[in-house]
């Protein structure tokens, strides 16, 4: 078989011209072997009108094998060369045919240089898009994080606005003042405690010495 890729061809007949030549000769050597069949199962049946006749079915087997083997050696010599000529004239594109849909490469021919510098730019191009794709990934998760910020900021001034509905339900309607005042009462609570804590040190000290 020829090692010819011939792609042009596969592209123009959707095969590939060896594959059509090897299924050929496997239909014609099928046929072979199946006339073969016919022709000894033909002899045996004359034989069984010849009752003296000394050929055995084994010879007759061993006769056919040979005659199959003579056969397929001319076979293959002849199918040999059946293929050169169907490869070369029957199915061959020559040189100078070019197919319909590869009419554009004609209109628009390309250099091996220009079509290096098209494979550049689209490599840059990829590498920018994917440079894009990794800055719009990070401007989501900014934005995502800006809107739980927003989020919290909103929960913040809820809080303030309850706050100051306390603090003018309490008659205090400036959120300075009412300020002022919890951190009065703050630091008067912080000084509770402190006087607190030193009186029960002193006890403590004084439960010691007893």
């Amino acid at each position: 078989m020829s090692v010819n890729p011939m792609a042009y061809e596969a592209q123009f007949f959707g095969f590939t011209p060896q594959t059509c030549m090897l299924r050929i000769y496997i239909a014609f050597q099928d046929y072979l072997f199946e006339m073969m069949l016919v022709v000894e199962s033909v002899i045996l049946k004359k034989l069984d009108g010849f009752p003296g006749c000394k050929i055995s079915t084994f010879q007759i087997r061993k006769s056919t094998e040979k005659f199959l083997l003579f056969m397929k050696q001319h076979f293959d010599k002849l199918f040999s060369k059946m293929e050169e000529m169907l490869l070369q004239l029957v199915l061959n594109i020559p040189k100078n045919v070019l197919l319909p849909e590869d009419k554009v490469h004609e209109q628009y021919p390309y250099s091996k240089a220009q079509f290096q510098a098209l494979q550049d730019e689209i490599h840059q191009l990829q590498q920018q898009y994917r440079a894009e794709a990794s800055a719009g990934q990070a401007l989501r998760a900014e934005l995502e994080e800006q809107k739980a910020v927003q989020a919290e900021l909103e929960k913040i001034l809820q809080w303030f606005d309850g706050l100051e509905n306390i603090c003018r339900e309490h008659g205090t309607g400036n959120l300075e003042e009412s300020f002022a005042f919890l951190t009065q009462n703050s630091k008067k609570l912080q000084d509770v405690l402190k006087d607190v804590e030193e009186k029960s040190k002193k006890l403590k000290q004084h439960d010691q010495l007893l």
